[in-house]
């Protein structure tokens, strides 16, 4: 599966090389947290409130949203060692240290680096096939969360300048990816690797996976082991937990980089975390965000679908010809006609529970639900709660808060009016394709005193601050970055938006 349509994979620096010159990417508003403190970059604990949905009466009222509608995901990241990941300079990564931090202006021989993304993924409105877990299109369940252990890793050599065979890129991308469920019994339902992934790779098991339900209270576990990075995730209000090891037993995998021939291996790998601690110098040096220890909510994944026309029920989102199915000429979005960024689109027909209409191609366009005023703010009638968490804890036994954290918007990265070399025309409101900015953009508060914790959305009820709304997301940052084909040179790009703060919610509970 190509990452180019996906709400699931990480976003790069520089699509052009990887994806061609078309992509534009999508939206991933982030808190990204540091901390000194050794084990802060491979072993972490965070609090997890999932939020709740408004009734499924009258689903498409005006102004009413559903977590579906908002979030393709919501996952926390970390990075990991991938020896035949990008930039492909040095064969060796040594698990859990800081001596894999290498500036790319002093030298490329960064040890090869991927990134997971423990996603979480709201109730959905259809069925889950394979393709619409690629795409972002679907939960779990009608009405439980599930959750995911993803790693990405790019197959691509910066300082010669070359990609992943067009062979094997054709079978599983340049930026490929692992993924399991996260299941009751630690053991993936089927191999998790790209090559070895089947449709049961994707397609949600009530029988194995851990399935949450709305307003659950987690605890939410990323930690090293001798088998790989495990996730673990305590149900507290259930009683429940499961986990998900980036483990050979588990079908994780690295591909093979092979820029020349036609190979296309599947090496088993144990994926361990990159860093000691979690720093702005312990970065994935190919991904668009600077972070290592980072929560993110991956926005802009869905359009309302509406008018006189019907997107035809076919599976997977694609019409019979295998391309995108668009929303029908002539009928009108939330705010605007329909326009070239409506794509995979579902028909309300097959919804199990909400019979919504819509697309869910990168909304490129800033029109879309995530770009409205209809994020968490107390309105339980219209709109959800908040997806809210406690920055994370680390030592032995959680107990040890991270000093900073950081509000990293990658508008520049995404947005068609910025000049991502000067900075012109980069907005933290971004322009529609309308040309006017976009009704809405979410931000982060904190609620509660010491032991806060942070939310996603609008302002809601009882919160602490909010950080000055989109100000949160403070100045435009300038960021190094090897230069394809440049044999070691760097070119600096603005990709974000980033403010660091200290600690807001430092007394945050440990389990």
């Amino acid at each position: 599966m190509d990452c180019e349509y996906s709400s699931l994979c990480t976003e790069v620096a520089n699509p052009q090389e990887v994806f061609g010159g078309e992509y534009v990417g999508h939206d991933e508003p982030s808190a990204v947290f540091y901390s000194n403190a050794p084990g802060a970059g491979n072993n972490v604990r965070y609090q997890v409130v999932l939020p709740h949905d408004p009734s499924p009466n009258n689903p498409t009222a005006p102004g009413k949203s559903y977590n579906f509608e908002l979030h393709g995901a919501l996952w926390f990241g970390m990075a990991l060692c991938d020896t035949q990941s990008y930039p492909e300079q040095v064969s060796t990564c040594t698990q859990d240290s800081d001596t894999n931090i290498v500036d790319p202006t002093v030298s490329p021989n960064h040890p090869g680096t991927a990134f997971t993304e423990l996603q979480f993924y709201p109730p959905g409105w259809v069925p889950w096939p394979a393709w619409a877990v690629a795409t972002g299109a679907s939960g779990c369940d009608p009405t439980r969360w599930c959750a995911a252990l993803n790693i990405f890793g790019l197959l691509e050599d910066p300082v010669a300048g070359t990609l992943q065979n067009p062979t094997c890129a054709a079978q599983v991308g340049i930026e490929y990816f692992n993924f399991a469920f996260v299941t009751r019994n630690g053991s993936s339902q089927a191999p998790a690797n790209p090559l070895g992934s089947t449709l049961a790779t994707f397609t949600p098991d009530p029988a194995q996976d851990l399935f949450m339900n709305s307003g659950d209270h987690l605890a939410v576990t990323m930690h090293d082991t001798p088998d790989g990075l495990q996730a673990v995730i305590d149900d507290l209000s259930s009683g429940q937990s499961g986990s998900m090891t980036a483990s050979p037993a588990n079908g994780f995998a690295q591909i093979r980089f092979a820029p020349t021939g036609t190979d296309c291996t599947a090496i088993p790998y144990a994926f361990h975390p990159m860093y000691s601690t979690s720093t702005p110098d312990t970065r994935v040096i190919w991904a668009a965000h600077t972070y290592n220890v980072a929560f993110s909510d991956e926005i802009g994944h869905f359009d309302t679908c509406t008018g006189p026309g019907q997107v035809p029920a076919t599976p997977f989102g694609l019409d019979q010809t295998g391309n995108p199915t668009a929303c029908p000429a002539g009928n009108s979005e939330l705010t605007g006609p329909t326009d070239t960024d409506d794509n995979f689109c579902f028909p309300g027909s097959q919804a199990l529970r909400l019979k919504v209409t819509g697309c869910t191609d990168t909304n490129t366009g800033f029109d879309g639900m995530s770009y409205q005023p209809v994020w968490p703010d107390g309105n339980r009638a219209l709109h959800p709660s908040p997806f809210m968490f406690g920055p994370p804890l680390t030592g032995p036994g959680y107990d040890t808060s991270f000093s900073r954290l950081a509000f990293e918007a990658d508008l520049p990265r995404i947005e068609g009016t910025c000049n991502r070399i000067t900075g012109s025309g980069c907005t933290l409101i971004p322009t529609t394709d309308a040309g006017t900015p976009a009704a809405f953009y979410p931000f982060f508060s904190a609620v509660g005193g010491r032991n806060c914790l942070l939310g996603f959305g609008n302002d809601v009820p009882g919160s602490k601050t909010d950080f000055g709304r989109n100000a949160q997301y403070g100045t435009l940052l300038t960021t190094a970055y090897l230069a394809f084909g440049g044999g070691g040179a760097t070119i600096n790009r603005i990709n974000n938006f980033r403010n660091i703060i200290a600690n807001p919610c430092p007394g945050s509970p440990g389990r």
